[in-house]
Parts: structure tokens; sequence; C-alpha cells
């Protein structure tokens, strides 16, 4: 959840940026840094506070995550609102998070927007700002209402989507051979990012008692990608139209 934000940034920014803007690298970094800082404050003032680390409680079950629910109700007729937090804070540590990426990208992105992103019109360059304002509520709500299913899912919806939107953005991006990936330091950069979601999802899913039997399998990192590469050719639209037009 931590991630989200940071992957949904550059994810917006990459798509309004435009092809000869030169702003998106600045902006990327920024995100980055808005993120850490948010990350790093959230740890500072989380209990105990001043230091990096936090107190948490174990979490054994999913009802853990909705202690709401099993609030008493004596003679089923009053409902006695006294749960607390029983996986504090892996639940409400979030939300404080958000609101500190909130507030950092309020005061900083759009002076830098502002300032540097030139090769964009004046109604292009705030719309990476305005999708943050939409998809923070969004990943609020996510976090309040599956907290508990998201704790438990998160490695494989990771590997899932990270594999999906690799895909998606080789096909959108034309890449069909590895000199398409190497002629843009961009595609690079992007293919490296999934390949460290796909490592962070191995790593989630993998048994701290038998650490030495699952970290191998981070040599399969790669794979998607070089699948892709080598089968892109025998899946080309035109190819496979040309070929239906000579009846083979």
């Amino acid at each position: 959840m931590a991630m989200l934000p940071l992957v949904l940034h550059w994810f917006f920014i990459e798509w309004y940026s435009g092809k000869k803007s030169s702003s998106a690298l600045f902006q990327h970094i920024t995100a980055l840094f808005e993120c850490t800082v948010a990350a790093i404050i959230t740890l500072l003032v989380s209990d105990p506070v001043g230091v990096l680390y936090i107190h948490s409680c174990r979490v054994l079950m999913l009802s853990d995550w909705y202690t709401m629910l099993y609030n008493p109700s004596p003679d089923y007729v009053t409902t006695v609102h006294c749960t607390h937090e029983a996986v504090y804070p892996l639940y409400t540590i979030v939300f404080i998070y958000y609101a500190f990426c909130l507030v950092l990208m309020m005061l900083l992105r759009p002076l830098l927007v502002k300032k540097i992103a030139c090769g964009l019109g004046k109604s292009d360059r705030f719309k990476s700002i305005y999708a943050a304002l939409y998809f923070f509520p969004i990943l609020t709500v996510l976090q309040a209402v599956g907290g508990g299913l998201l704790y438990y899912a998160f490695p494989y919806i990771i590997l899932v989507l990270s594999l999906v939107t690799l895909a998606v953005y080789m096909s959108a991006s034309e890449i069909e051979n590895c000199y398409d990936l190497l002629v843009r330091k961009k595609r690079l950069i992007v293919l490296f990012s999934h390949w460290l979601l796909h490592a962070y999802g191995i790593i989630s899913i993998s048994r701290v008692d038998k650490l030495e039997q699952d970290l191998p399998l981070l040599a399969l990192v790669p794979t998607p990608a070089l699948f892709y590469l080598f089968t892109a050719k025998f899946t080309e639209p035109s190819r496979i139209l040309s070929e239906g037009a000579n009846g083979h």
C-alpha cells in the first residue's frame, strides 16, 4: 500500500508528460522524494516516536483487521463501540502515510511542474497532480475496506499486476526486440522498475525458514520480459493479417 502511490505517480506522470517533454524525469524524482520523506515522517511520528521502527501487534487471523465488526451488543439492544485496532499500527499507519504524501505533493509538485514542464500545454501540466487527487481517496477506501485481504494477498497481486502492466507497456510502446528496448533509456527504467516489483513479490511469498530454497526463484525475474521479446514477432498484428490475406 505504501508503494502504490509512487507507482501510480510514475504511471500518470509518464502518461501525461508527452513524448517530447523533458520534465518527466524530474517529476519522477520528485514523486520518489515525496513518498520517501512521507514514509520517514510517518515512521518518526508512530510509536515509539522519533525512531525509524515501530511497535506492532502480531496478526493472527483475518478478523484482526476488522475489530469494528465485533463490537459487543449487550442484550442485543445497544452496540458498545469499544474495540481497538488489533493490528496496530498496520491499519492506521497507511492513512497517516497517505496524508503526508498528499501534503508534500501539494507543496512541492505544482511549483516544480510550473517551472520545468515547458513541453506541455498549460492545461496538461497539472494533470498528473489532478490524477493523484483522485487515486488517493480510492486507495484510502481500498485500505479501509480491504486492508486485511490485501495483507494476505498482496504478493500475488503484485506479481500478477506487474506482469500485466509490463506486457501492456511493451505492447503499447511497440517493443518487439532488444533494440527497441535499448533505444530509449526511459524504457529501460520502466523495465527495471517492473523487475524490482517481480523480485519484491517473489521475496514476499518466500518462506522465512526456507529462504535458501525460495530465493533462487529470483533468477526467474527477467523471464516474462525475455518471453515477450522472443514471441512478440509471432503475434504482431500486421503479420497475422498479411498471412491471413495470403491464405496461410
